[in-house]
């Protein structure tokens, strides 16, 4: 079989014809990347169904313990992702890829098949796991593979194409199939896709490995890990707190207006959490611990010549502010089309699809500016775009028109999508041997993650916090708390607050890409090892 050759050529070297079966690789990777980014969107809208009592065909998990549906993923998968880009890098980047597609199989079948909520947090928990092989094996593959820049700005086009439109894509899927079929079939949808990517990609996709010594960094390895699972637990419990705290002043204000009293309570922040920020401050001592760790390291897990770039530090950074801003954007916005635009799930879905529209047009339209005009400009448009399309839908309220609104807000949000992740994706690997193409495209994957959690939790205080203050107004006011036009435009307040923030996030992204950033067009292909066929 012919393969790449882990070994990179000197500068003298001419490079060798690219692998002859690459753009059928692409197409077999770009399976499995979207398998990874659809779970997400489509286990969140199917969780009032996976929720629900048994005698409606849901699991009767409670509102206190539902957000470990995602939860017991976006922990392992967060904290594995540095770990699972290290052993692609060294153990082979397939072997990693088809390990990790064949475990979120089976672990996403014993999702469908669960009885109770232990085994399906277990099964997200596993999904996690080999999600954290998966995607950093993806990207580098494409790494390796495509050394041609504008054959690169291709495929990381429809990387970008599918990172940026993908959540849309699954809450439309999610939907049909909750709606039609069973939520099980939320999970079991994954089995044909990763079984069919997995017979495609024995024969299609080449192996590649790291040069020279390939001995792991355990020490790294388990100080990392835990510390980005504590620090993503200790904000997702900063977002779990806001919820809890918002519900029992509901509840509390609820049962004094029935008593006929006029105390008005109001929600602790979830700021206040003490085991929260315990969680938080000692994750960021562990990353920082790890900071040292791989400085004395001879075979480090991250070796810091990979952040301390600045192009691709600076491609890192945006990154997080970009997950930052983004997470939010597609649950916030389906629970606006279904709870206050009584959109069924179905509808809901295609309401959402005009983002992936946008990221179509603008990913085909960044492969090809890339080589030509660089990173930079598309980078600082793409997160202004993304920006204005958040600012956008912070005017929706509760009969606004589709079209009016939604519509182009959505629109705006995926042409900003698309111009960010295709550059970014690109810029976060130039550069980077082919030794280090694994654990740089963790760190890509680690940020975006990292950030999202950040994201979520700052979005879920801010979004409860808008929500009662407006309820704790109207209540003072003499309003009705059983009234249910009050509760509706509550929670518009509460969705328009968590649109608008993140667009200062997503300005903040381009800031940083406009003065950290100086990559230019010409130094897209340099420093990358050509990929030998033989």
């Amino acid at each position: 079989m012919t393969h790449p050759s882990s070994t990179p050529a000197s500068p003298d070297t001419p490079a060798a014809e690219p692998y002859e079966k690459r753009w059928l690789a692409l197409g077999v990777i770009a399976m499995t990347v979207l398998l990874v980014i659809l779970d997400a969107t489509i286990v969140n809208i199917a969780l009032p169904a996976v929720s629900a009592p048994e005698s409606q065909g849901g699991l009767d998990i409670s509102a206190a313990t539902q957000q470990w549906i995602v939860t017991a993923y976006t922990l392992t998968f967060g904290g594995f992702l540095l770990l699972g880009g290290r052993i692609a890098d060294f153990w082979g980047r397939k072997r990693t890829y088809l390990v990790g597609a064949a475990g979120f199989a089976v672990a996403s079948a014993i999702g469908g098949l669960a009885q109770n909520e232990a085994m399906l947090f277990g099964a997200r928990a596993l999904q996690g796991v080999f999600g954290a092989l998966l995607a950093p094996a993806s990207l580098a593959l494409l790494t390796v593979l495509f050394t041609d820049p504008k054959e690169r700005a291709k495929a990381f086009g429809v990387y970008g194409a599918i990172a940026g439109g993908g959540s849309a894509v699954g809450l439309l899927l999610g939907g049909v199939l909750t709606e039609y079929a069973d939520w099980r079939w939320c999970f079991w949808v994954n089995l044909p896709v990763a079984l069919l990517a997995i017979a495609l990609a024995i024969p299609i996709v080449p192996e590649s490995k790291a040069p020279g010594e390939t001995k792991y960094d355990i020490p790294g390895a388990v100080v990392i890990t835990l510390g980005l699972a504590s620090i993503v637990y200790g904000f997702t419990r900063v977002a779990e707190a806001s919820q809890t705290n918002a519900a029992e002043a509901a509840a509390a204000n609820a049962q004094a207006a029935a008593q006929g009293t006029r105390t008005i309570v109001t929600p602790e922040s979830g700021w206040t959490d003490g085991p929260a920020w315990v969680f938080i401050v000692a994750g960021l001592v562990l990353v920082a611990l790890f900071v040292v760790l791989e400085l004395r390291t001879r075979n480090p897990l991250l070796p810091m010549r990979i952040v301390l770039d600045r192009n691709r530090g600076g491609a890192y950074l945006t990154s997080t502010l970009v997950g930052a801003g983004l997470i939010g954007a597609f649950f916030f916005l389906s629970l606006y089309f279904q709870q206050v635009l009584a959109y069924t799930p179905v509808q809901a879905g295609l309401a959402s699809l005009p983002t992936t529209l946008g990221v179509f047009v603008s990913a085909g339209a960044a492969s090809v500016l890339t080589p030509r005009i660089g990173p930079k400009p598309l980078m600082v448009a793409g997160g202004l775009l993304a920006a204005a399309g958040r600012f956008t839908l912070s005017f929706v309220g509760l009969d606004t028109s589709f079209w009016t609104l939604p519509f182009p807000g959505q629109l705006l949000l995926g042409l900003g999508l698309g111009f960010t992740f295709v550059p970014l994706s690109n810029l976060a690997l130039v550069g980077v041997g082919e030794s280090d193409a694994g654990a740089a495209s963790a760190v890509l994957n680690a940020t975006q993650q990292v950030g999202a959690s950040i994201g979520t939790a700052v979005l879920a205080s801010l979004s409860v916090g808008a929500i009662s203050a407006f309820t704790a107004d109207a209540l003072t006011s003499g309003a009705n708390p059983q009234d249910p036009a009050v509760g509706l435009q509550g929670q518009v307040e509460g969705y328009t607050t968590a649109f608008i923030w993140p667009a200062g996030l997503l300005v903040a992204g381009a800031v940083v890409a406009g003065l950290l950033i100086k990559a230019t067009k010409d130094d897209i292909p340099a420093g990358d090892a050509p990929v030998h066929v033989g």
